[in-house]
């Protein structure tokens, strides 16, 4: 297997991690909390924010500073979402 070079390393992880991102942050914006599936959402958001976290961690490790202060905004915004969703349980 050939090894990356260490830039695209960082890019990959990174990337990685946005997309994580992003997937919880569009998941935690079609829950609609008087659902039927609530419970069912609430847990697949519980989930896609717990993978984000590890994707976002695994990328700090490799991060350039201008991907680490963005990577941090990331965890900021996923903590802001499940502290909003636990409000409804």
């Amino acid at each position: 297997m050939q090894k990356f070079p260490y830039n695209k390393d960082k890019q990959q992880a990174f990337q990685a991690a946005q997309q994580g991102y992003e997937e919880a942050q569009g998941l935690y914006e079609t829950i609609v909390t008087d659902s039927a599936s609530y419970g069912h959402q609430l847990k697949h958001l519980k989930n896609e924010v717990n993978e984000a976290y590890q994707q976002i961690e695994n990328a700090l490790e490799v991060a350039s500073d201008h991907q680490r202060a963005q990577l941090e905004r990331f965890q900021q915004d996923l903590r802001q979402m499940v502290s909003e969703v636990n409000q409804y349980e």
